[in-house]
């Protein structure tokens, strides 16, 4: 078994902390990782949030809630993935009594280091 031609330098890793908000944790050209973790009650998107360019993987990593996918419902709780893809109208809402934490995984990126989302056309 061949062994693959990159250097542990190259290598990019991070250990996500799951404080609250979002936050760009990891990505290059072709794709970007982000948490975010949200309060009881709490929501992130809505009827017009939608990525152009990028589709976006949601783990659901702890917590329980629900998404909102181009006006139909469906229940989140530690373990489910959903694949919203690009174009796709989307919220995330936490419905549960504890903190909802995500891992989002974009192909390509949709969003600047700094947590702003790219310029339409890019994402």
């Amino acid at each position: 078994m061949s062994r693959p031609h990159w250097k542990e330098s190259q290598m990019k890793r991070r250990h996500l902390r799951f404080g609250l908000g979002f936050r760009v944790a990891i990505g290059n050209e072709r794709a970007q990782a982000a948490e975010m973790v949200l309060r009881p009650g709490k929501s992130a998107g809505g009827p017009h949030n939608r990525h152009k360019g990028a589709d976006q993987w949601l783990f659901i990593v702890s917590g329980e809630g629900e998404a909102v996918v181009n006006r139909k419902r469906y229940p989140l709780s530690a373990g489910t993935i959903m694949l919203i893809e690009h174009g796709n109208s989307h919220e995330v809402c936490n419905t549960g009594n504890e903190p909802l934490r995500t891992l989002n995984i974009y192909a390509p990126p949709a969003y600047k280091k700094d947590g702003n989302p790219l310029p339409p056309g890019k994402s």
